[in-house]
């Protein structure tokens, strides 16, 4: 059985016509700059099932293996070069971080 990571989860929305150049960048150059940190783990992106405008469309799920590797990402020089990038990249705009929160794993069952 897999150990129970902890979770930072991202929500973000875009406009429909920017929705091809979003996804293309976040999955060829937004994470692989990310994986550059040792304590990422594991990222699996996710979009909206159904219509609900009131949920964001994407949602990003970061997995790591400590809360110490957690804590230590934002002060790591892997994130200041992603986050660098993703501000000249889209210094015009064209997606909205609509929220992100961290979880800590209580108890996991398997079938």
């Amino acid at each position: 059985m897999a150990k129970a990571r902890i979770l930072n989860m991202v929500y973000t929305e875009c406009p429909a016509a920017m929705e091809a150049k979003f996804n293309k960048w976040y999955n060829e150059v937004h994470i692989p700059l990310l994986f550059k940190y040792p304590g990422l783990k594991k990222v699996t992106r996710y979009q909206r099932a159904g219509d609900n405008k009131e949920q964001a469309k994407y949602l990003a799920v970061y997995e790591y293996d400590t809360k110490e590797a957690l804590e230590g990402f934002p002060k790591s020089q892997e994130f200041k070069v992603a986050i660098a990038e993703m501000e000249g990249t889209w210094k015009g705009g064209g997606f909205e971080i609509k929220g992100n929160a961290i979880y800590e794993p209580i108890k996991t069952w398997e079938k």
